[in-house]
């Protein structure tokens, strides 16, 4: 931790932009993570369990089941049964209305971790380059100051090369924490997506081929 620290120090100022960089980049990790965590559900268990209630006519237990399963592909199917009394076109729009409110909140602030990455490179990139400039210009010395001991130019020569390495260091690093961040939950964020799009066609389907079985007076009591 101490080590840790002292290259903090080392890195001069464009340590900070970087910084803030990786809390950003933390703060979107954890909290897509929790939300897509919450949006998962076992599509094959969840989709089994409806089409037996579909299977026996029970559409009112299919929407209760819906209500209490927290998830954007429950409230989807939901939407779409509650609407089984109508032509099958009104369903389908039905969960596609109910779909164009879920998917923007499942695919939200993901893109944004690659934004940080490149950032939080760029970032260490230009503090890099700042500390180069200092300690070269330190060493020739410009900028009409009094003339540099030479003993002393080699360790200016040490301190802005170290100044510059830990800005670099630092930026890849949050750069990498990002994109692998974004990397994982992109793939999550398709599966889910995959499990929706799968989901309302499977449903769909269902209803339009059990529509004889389907008691429309028990889906109209469960949805009221």
């Amino acid at each position: 931790m101490h080590s840790m620290y002292e290259h903090f120090k080392e890195g001069g100022w464009g340590m900070w932009p970087i910084v803030l960089w990786l809390v950003f980049v933390v703060a979107i990790i954890v909290e897509r993570a929790m939300f897509l965590f919450k949006a998962s559900i076992n599509k094959d268990a969840f989709l089994a369990n409806i089409q037996k209630c579909i299977y026996a006519g029970d559409v009112g237990r299919a929407i209760k089941l819906c209500s209490s399963a927290n998830a954007p592909l429950a409230r989807i199917v939901k939407a779409g049964l509650m609407k089984v009394n109508r032509p099958d076109e009104e369903v389908q729009a039905a969960m596609d209305e109910a779909a164009l409110r879920e998917m923007p909140k499942i695919e939200h602030r993901t893109p944004y971790l690659g934004l940080l990455s490149n950032l939080a490179m760029l970032s260490g990139l230009l503090g890099t380059v700042t500390g180069l400039i200092a300690a070269f210009g330190a060493v020739g010395g410009r900028g009409g100051g009094p003339a540099i001991d030479p003993g002393k130019k080699a360790e200016l020569l040490a301190a802005g090369i170290s100044e510059a390495m830990n800005c670099t260091a630092f930026g890849l690093g949050v750069a990498i924490v990002g994109l692998i961040g974004f990397a994982i939950l992109n793939g999550r964020t398709q599966g889910v997506t995959d499990d929706i799009n799968e989901g309302t066609v499977q449903v769909l389907n269902l209803v339009t081929q059990n529509r004889s079985k389907i008691n429309i007076a028990g889906a109209q009591q469960a949805g009221a």
